[in-house]
């Protein structure tokens, strides 16, 4: 049939969901450990582990009951929330874990189901000298006759018997809280205990595969009528239902037997109630149905795995997406559900089959939870559930399921965070274009970045020039022909400060104009990707330049703080294009703006190694600023071999002078600038400035060369030319100076 998540004869309700998770819950460690709990903690530590365990299970059913009620949950259940919110990468390598969770926990339940026989085995020794040591001789069988069950019939006729074990379930418990203690004179103490008792979390971990039946209602959500509704009705009910029946069972245990009974027999709960032989058929029920929830649950989340093409095949895709004609069952994730259950099975371990499935819920339990808390920080306005938990409730879940898994074992914690971490690099390695977390966590960054820019602007009352640093920007129509611009940009914003480049489109605003700035942007936003930038991109449609720049320097800039720079930028080989921004000089001065113009040559940044700044005798608002933009570029990754060479061209008298000022302020402001590359000139020489400038720095990657207000009135364009066989220049005008401390 065609791959869908839903069932179209979908006609499940709540009390599915209910069954399918309470009858987990209530299982075989009920019957077979808890006993043994109450003995090594006592019943404040049977509490304890309630507590603790609930701690994640409640604030995981919380979550679930809102996730749900936001969106339509369809086949895969908690795969499927999670996959949606995390994206498929992620949500594949919890899913994958999940899965062989879900199909391992089928053999964990089976082993335990074999557990209750022994009371026969015992009889069957005693009257007629017929000796079955192996479990494996019922629970082989027993997982034939599942497999039958569910290959044939599948979730329907599994759900008919989950009914009738649940009642079993569910009437054992009844005739061991009516039960009488084992002896008369038993005292009820909150802290009694046999001595020697194991650790605390040694027991809880034994103990904790009791509450990992919580999400096993979700595998049901393509079979639901209503996923929203019974969802989370079922699991709300079935958490807290199962929490109340552990605390009941806890006390019962500790007013009826003696820890040391209660710790040497595992089937202490037979001699407590008011009919004995009900208990074994209890923990046959308990573990029988809690089979059934999950093999009729991980075939599911196998199919939903799928049908997102995570695997690296059409065809194992297709296969394991691929359902009945019309009822849509997974006989195929069925069938392989059923060989990984046969292969544990045959195992018989139930200890590391509980280890290995408690690690991998836990995880599972931890990403739902980290999702609502996400949500709620995220303040989505699509994000709408009718349902709402606290987002401190998911974050004690989210950080409790991370810190029990190591303090349950730190090596299984260990090895399953690799084994999850291996499954998310092999789908990563095919479906690279599928997103991560970008997707959720794309909405907690706009809310903190609209905080903190807030929280910027609101605390903004120091001196911007004796803390001073970069807020750029640049405004350029030639951002496909020249990158220099752009460069200078991203090593100015790369560490120190930040940066937003604008390209300029001319024309009014129109269908096709916007619909070109975005083209635009996509394409900035791919340029700028293959280099090491933390510029932010944006474009403007404007008629003129002159609009442009007018509506460009009124921009708030990405800091919270407003841009306190604009860079320019022009071919040495076409001046002309400079005219347009020193007619609207004036604009520029009115908003305080640093300004900074790149003359670009044939040469570029050649190797990134050298900077040359030539500070004159006219610089004296400009030096600081010149010198701390040269240290800033070179924080750049791509100058990290770099260095910085100054020149001071000062009247001879006064050179000497004028070289201990500098070499002051370099070791006072701890500049990475050697002393011998300072060089001093006498002003005198300078005949004609531009011709030593440009003998002397023919061989620098860049040179920086600062330049007044007055000039570009008096002379225009002219103070930015006639420099031959140079590489780029950085001219930079400052409006007051800058304190480096």
């Amino acid at each position: 049939m065609a791959r869908t998540l839903v069932n179209h004869k979908a006609n499940f309700g709540t009390m599915p969901v209910f069954m399918t998770t309470v009858s987990t819950i209530l299982g075989a460690i009920l019957f077979l450990r808890f006993g043994y709990a109450v003995g090594h903690t006592g019943f404040i530590g049977a509490m304890g582990i309630i507590a603790l365990g609930h701690l994640v299970t409640i604030p995981t059913a919380l979550a679930v009951a809102e996730i749900a009620t936001n969106q339509k949950v369809l086949g895969g259940g908690a795969y499927y929330i999670i996959s949606r919110s995390f994206g498929l990468n992620i949500g594949a390598s919890i899913g994958i874990a999940l899965y062989l969770s879900q199909a391992i926990s089928v053999a964990f339940y089976i082993i335990a189901f074999g557990e209750a026989f022994e009371p026969v085995f015992n009889f069957l020794s005693e009257s007629y000298n017929i000796n079955i040591r192996d479990a494996r001789f019922i629970t082989i069988p027993t997982m034939a006759i599942l497999a039958l069950i569910i290959l044939t019939r599948g979730a329907n006729l599994g759900m008919k018997a989950l009914y009738m074990v649940v009642a079993l379930l569910f009437t054992a418990i009844i005739f061991f809280l009516a039960g009488k203690s084992t002896h008369s004179g038993i005292q009820f103490v909150m802290n009694n205990r046999i001595s020697g008792a194991d650790p605390f979390f040694y027991v809880f971990t034994i103990i904790f595969p009791a509450f990992t039946g919580m999400a096993a209602g979700l595998g049901l959500s393509g079979d639901l009528k209503n996923p929203s509704r019974s969802i989370p009705n079922g699991t709300l009910w079935a958490t807290l239902a199962g929490m109340v029946i552990y605390i009941l069972v806890a006390y019962k245990l500790a007013i009826s037997a003696t820890p040391e009974e209660l710790a040497s027999d595992q089937l202490i709960m037979q001699r407590i109630a008011v009919w004995g032989p009900i208990i074994p058929v209890g923990l046959a029920a308990a573990s029988l149905s809690s089979a059934l929830g999950s093999i009729m649950v991980a075939p599911r989340t196998i199919q939903a795995i799928g049908m997102d093409d995570i695997f690296p095949t059409k065809f194992i895709n297709n296969w394991f997406a691929r359902g009945k004609p019309v009822s849509n069952e997974p006989f195929n994730g069925s069938l392989l559900t059923v060989i990984i259950a046969f292969v544990f099975v045959a195992i018989g371990e139930l200890n590391f089959v509980a280890k290995t499935i408690s690690m991998f819920f836990m995880l599972t339990y931890g990403a739902i939870c980290t999702i609502s808390l996400l949500e709620h920080f995220a303040a989505d306005p699509s994000y709408r559930p009718t349902f709402r938990s606290k987002w401190y409730l998911s974050l004690i879940g989210a950080v409790f399921s991370i810190w029990l898994m190591f303090k349950m074992n730190g090596g299984y914690a260990t090895i399953s965070l690799v084994i999850m971490a291996l499954i998310y690099y092999m789908v990563t390695s095919y479906e690279r274009e599928r997103k991560g977390l970008g997707k959720l966590f794309r909405g907690v960054i706009f809310q903190l970045s609209r905080q903190l820019q807030i929280f910027a602007q609101r605390a903004d009352k120091e001196d911007p020039d004796k803390y001073w640093r970069p807020f750029a920007i640049c405004i350029s129509q030639d951002t496909f022909v020249r990158r220099s611009a752009f460069d200078v940009l991203r090593w100015l914003s790369f560490k120190y400060g930040f940066g937003t480049y604008i390209h300029f489109i001319e024309g009014y605003l129109t269908n096709e104009t916007n619909q070109q700035s975005k083209e635009v942007l996509n394409k900035l936003i791919n340029l700028a990707a293959g280099s090491r930038n933390r510029v932010y991109l944006d474009t403007i449609i404007s008629p003129s330049y002159t609009s442009a720049i007018a509506q460009v320097i009124q921009l708030s800039g990405i800091s919270g703080k407003g841009n306190n720079m604009i860079l320019f930028e022009f071919s040495r080989t076409n001046p002309e294009t400079l005219i347009e921004v020193l007619k609207n000089y004036r604009l520029l001065e009115s908003t305080n703006f640093d300004l900074c113009v790149l003359n670009t040559s044939y040469k570029g940044f050649g190797y990134k190694k050298d900077i040359h700044i030539w500070i004159s005798i006219m610089d004296f608002e400009n030096a600081n600023l010149m010198i701390l933009l040269g240290y800033i570029i070179l924080g750049h990754p791509e100058w990290r071999k770099g260095q910085i060479k100054i020149f001071a061209t000062h009247p001879a008298d006064d050179m000497d002078r004028k070289r201990e000022d500098l070499l002051k302020l370099i070791k006072s402001g701890r500049l990475p600038i050697s002393p011998s590359n300072v060089e001093p000139i006498p002003v005198e020489s300078m005949t004609n400035p531009k011709a030593i400038i440009s003998e002397k720095s023919a061989d620098a990657d860049l040179t920086i060369i600062g330049f007044r207000s007055e000039l570009i009135k008096a002379e225009g364009i002219k103070i930015f030319s006639d420099y031959e066989d140079i590489g780029n220049i950085l001219f930079v005008s400052s409006t007051k100076e800058k304190e480096i401390k």
